[in-house]
């Protein structure tokens, strides 16, 4: 891309362009889409971003995205309290919740191990985990990471912590394809794989 007449809008193309699955083509054209904006509905964006990332927060007890100490879902009196659903990231909360199929609760891990990114299990809330299934309410835990090299490493390793506290450990039905991610799996697909969730021992075997 050619230089930029003006600094600030160079300076505001780099900025955008930092944004996940933005290219610098893409930050121009949002850049001067913001320029062709009222001044008063730019200033509300801003200001809306600024109350984001200031006042957002994580769950206490679920480390999912939330306004409050403690989420919509883990303070929600009629979630069934006795399944937590593991995943990766907040975005597969949101997207298993558009299901309709789930209504336990769950824990964000916040990645998954990956040696070569230099993630360890330190680095996720893997032992905030344990200690919530200590705690002996708890029933089921359905591991819904992402069917990868890594994820799959990472749902091996929370079963070896967890394996002798008296629960099933379950895992989703394959319906969704091994380096898929659960965000982009369809509804259905996704909800049936919940529903149709089997004990983790089997897939082991399997």
């Amino acid at each position: 891309m050619h230089k930029l007449p003006s600094r600030l809008l160079e300076q505001a193309v780099d900025e955008l362009a930092k944004m996940p699955g933005i290219g610098r083509r893409t930050a121009l054209r949002l850049a001067l889409w913001i320029l062709r904006q009222e001044k008063e509905d730019i200033g509300i964006l801003g200001n809306t971003l600024i109350k984001l990332s200031e006042s957002i927060c994580y769950c206490e007890q679920c480390f999912n995205i939330s306004d409050h100490a403690v989420c919509g879902i883990c303070s929600d009196p009629t979630r069934d309290r006795s399944r937590i659903c593991v995943v990766q990231d907040v975005r597969d909360v949101m997207a298993i919740e558009q299901t309709g199929q789930y209504h336990g609760l769950y824990h964000v891990l916040g990645g998954v191990i990956s040696p070569i990114e230099g993630i360890t299990p330190d680095e996720l809330t893997i032992e905030a985990l344990v200690q919530r299934v200590a705690g002996g309410e708890v029933k089921e835990i359905i591991m819904a990471i992402n069917p990868s090299i890594e994820g799959d490493t990472t749902t091996f390793y929370i079963y070896r912590k967890i394996k002798d506290m008296y629960m099933v450990i379950s895992t989703i039905a394959r319906g969704i394809a091994v380096g898929d991610e659960l965000e982009y799996a369809d509804e259905v697909t996704l909800g049936r794989s919940i529903l149709n969730r089997v004990p983790y021992e089997s897939s082991l075997r399997g």
